[in-house]
């Protein structure tokens, strides 16, 4: 099925990926592997995953998708890597529990590692030819830093450093280190929809003037605008007037003008938004074919902002989108409707998506 699509290059002529693609267990096993496998990930903040030196992390990526069990380790020098969480020698879990530790053991057979996931030692295998080898180290994960958030990647196509350029270009003066995580704005949302179509949604701002009200008045629909890059994305919503806008230093390519959010996305289910207040992230987790679950942890820099502008309503807007993501859902099962065609003009991020899409499917 995948080697048959194709999306036009060209916005003005091409059509929109096919009902099935969205319907078929087939695309959905195959865009784990292919996609999110190959794909970078957010996994959180230092200062709140690894607040010490000689400390360990233990996490999964998706849990019931891509369950890939790594570790987030801190050395006695404060350099951070990413680690398979597996047992070289009979694939127990190795570290269970957030600490701190001077060395990674198995509590199976006895197997330790140094906290680079070196081979260490093993009780009982003094007889043992040819060990250790290569293979009996932990197996070594991509990782990225960019201002306090963690990031990984289980098999790289291409370097972060592609997305901390485009992000440091301009969010890059904001102090992210120093944002603090508010839990009262940050939650789960289970969405009865295929995990593509909650991001299609969000590469457009077109349907704002139709489905958020209170955003389209916080925002200048007539400004708003889309800047495409090899792996992400930017949509820019600028203030209708009256509304909280970010204080832009000189020097700043949007200096003079009144920015009211910065919507960051990053392939495959990565959403960043920035707003006067802090950060929104965003993350889309495939469940199955027909349920999505997505993360909202937001970052607070500013709490007297937090009630004004495009930031101001994130639960009413995410219900919003929820209720229109779940009717395309529904709609797709029709036996009427095959595919679509973009809007030239409003339509260019979700374009983008879906050829990058099908590139990293087709990809072997």
């Amino acid at each position: 099925m995948i080697n048959d699509l194709e999306i036009n290059e060209n916005i003005e002529e091409a059509e929109t990926l096919p009902a099935t693609f969205y319907q078929s267990q087939e695309v959905f096993d195959l865009i784990r592997e292919r996609v999110f496998v190959r794909s970078w990930h957010w996994l959180g903040m230092e200062k709140d995953l690894l607040p010490f030196s000689e400390s360990v992390f233990p996490l999964t990526l998706f849990d019931g998708y891509l369950d890939e069990p790594i570790v987030l380790v801190k050395n006695a020098k404060d350099e951070i890597i990413t680690l398979s969480n597996v047992c070289t020698h009979r694939a127990n879990i190795v570290v269970e529990h957030a600490g701190r530790q001077k060395q990674l053991a198995c509590m199976y057979h006895g197997r330790r590692y140094n906290l680079d996931g070196t081979f260490k030692m093993m009780p009982e295998f003094s007889e043992a030819k040819n060990f250790p080898r290569p293979c009996d180290d932990l197996h070594l994960f991509s990782s990225s830093l960019f201002k306090g958030h963690l990031f990984s990647s289980l098999d790289k196509v291409f370097d972060f450093e592609k997305i901390t350029s485009v992000l440091q270009e301009r969010i890059g003066f904001l102090p992210l280190e120093d944002f603090k995580l508010d839990e009262t704005i940050s939650k789960d949302y289970l969405i009865n929809c295929n995990w593509a179509l909650y991001c299609d949604n969000y590469l457009e701002g077109f349907h704002i003037p139709f489905v958020h009200p209170d955003l389209n008045d916080a925002l200048d629909y007539g400004s708003y605008e889309t800047i495409l890059y090899d792996y992400c994305n930017l949509q820019i919503g600028y203030s209708s007037g009256g509304e909280e806008v970010f204080d832009l230093p000189e020097g700043h390519p949007d200096f003079g003008k009144q920015v009211g959010a910065y919507y960051y996305w990053i392939f495959p289910n990565m959403m960043f938004n920035f707003y006067p207040w802090g950060l929104s992230i965003n993350i889309v987790k495939p469940v199955s074919i027909n349920r999505t679950r997505v993360s909202f942890v937001s970052y607070v820099y500013d709490e007297s902002k937090l009630s004004a502008g495009a930031g101001a309503l994130l639960d009413k807007v995410e219900r919003e989108d929820e209720y229109v993501v779940e009717g395309v859902h529904k709609g797709l099962k029709s036996r009427f409707y095959k595919s679509g065609r973009f809007s030239p003009t409003k339509e260019k991020g979700v374009h983008h998506f879906q050829r990058l899409l099908l590139k990293f499917l087709k990809e072997n």
